[in-house]
């Protein structure tokens, strides 16, 4: 499986996006970026395309406005959808850090 590799034009992008709070850790994963609150990821590159995580009634309210499946094609990410080219990326980034901030803190490995 080729893992599509983002420019640094796209990590720029997605950096930029992210909501400008303390707890954000960006992370690399597999040659893109992973953003994290609490080690909960709540959004990632993958080449160009960024992806949110969301409740399920929000991630399916998205799917029905046009966003696809996150991930790679024959393995997309549980939980996750593609952020729409017409959405408002800031603020799917925002919720879906809001989000993350409720759920359980990992523990560290």
């Amino acid at each position: 499986m080729q893992v599509p590799r983002p420019s640094e034009e796209d990590k720029a992008r997605f950096r930029a996006l992210l909501p400008d709070d303390p707890r954000v850790e960006v992370r690399p994963m597999f040659g893109n970026l992973g953003a994290f609150i609490g080690g909960n990821m709540f959004a990632g590159l993958l080449g160009s395309d960024i992806g949110v995580k969301l409740p399920e009634d929000e991630l399916a309210d998205l799917r029905r406005r046009g966003a696809g499946d996150f991930g790679p094609p024959d393995r997309p990410m549980g939980g996750y959808v593609s952020v729409p080219e017409e959405g408002d990326a800031r603020a799917l980034l925002e919720r879906a850090a809001t989000h993350a901030a409720t759920l359980p803190p990992k523990k560290k490995r």
